[in-house]
């Protein structure tokens, strides 16, 4: 998928869920969040901080609140979507309009929240132990491809780390090009640099 310039022009690319999109961005503008893009989806920001975001995938379209996991979720909308991984990060999938159209009110109560969160300095910082410093090349890739960065974002740090090392310690920049063609439907796959040699 490549990289959106803006709202309007990344729901056209998305044509399955287009409705669904133009929907939840109603929805995140009428809460007075702004909107960016950012990663490649478009995120919605209140002052300088990321409130959420929304994506589309095959089977569902999912939103974003970044500090999700200081959220009062008690009907347990919002799932952690790396396990192990994210902290505050949480999502939340839709399958239909409908399904937007009934919690309309819920996720406007999320923004609510969420914004009175960060001004009262609740948030949830990342561990710095989990920072990888990513190869531009990778970083650009993941930057421009926002499937591609969830579904990096997705492995478990290990993983991540083996394909930092993969780009990384490729000196010539047709070979770190050619690793990158090559790694990408694994990432995509959601499977590590090494898994096929651990199946045994």
């Amino acid at each position: 998928m490549k990289g959106a310039k803006n709202a309007e022009e990344f729901i056209l690319e998305n044509q399955l869920w287009q409705k669904e999109l133009i929907t939840l961005r109603e929805i995140f503008l009428s809460a007075g969040l702004t909107e960016t893009i950012k990663w490649g989806i478009p995120v919605y920001t209140n002052g300088s901080d990321n409130v959420a975001g929304m994506a589309s995938f095959k089977s569902y379209v999912g939103i974003w609140f970044y500090q999700g996991a200081l959220l009062n979720d008690k009907d347990g909308k919002l799932i952690v979507a790396q396990e192990g991984i994210t902290k505050a990060l949480r999502q939340w999938r839709f399958e239909s309009f409908e399904e937007i159209e009934n919690e309309r009110e819920q996720i406007l109560a999320f923004v609510k929240e969420s914004v009175e969160n960060f001004a009262m300095g609740k948030i949830i910082k990342p561990s710095r132990g989990n920072d990888l410093e990513l190869p531009e090349d990778l970083k650009e890739k993941l930057d421009t491809d926002p499937t591609l960065r969830l579904a990096f974002e997705n492995l478990t740090l290990s993983r991540r780390r083996d394909f930092v090392e993969h780009i990384s310690t490729a000196k010539r920049e047709d070979t770190r090009n050619a690793r990158l063609k090559k790694i990408i439907p694994t990432i995509l796959r959601g499977e590590g640099l090494n898994d096929k040699y651990n199946r045994k």
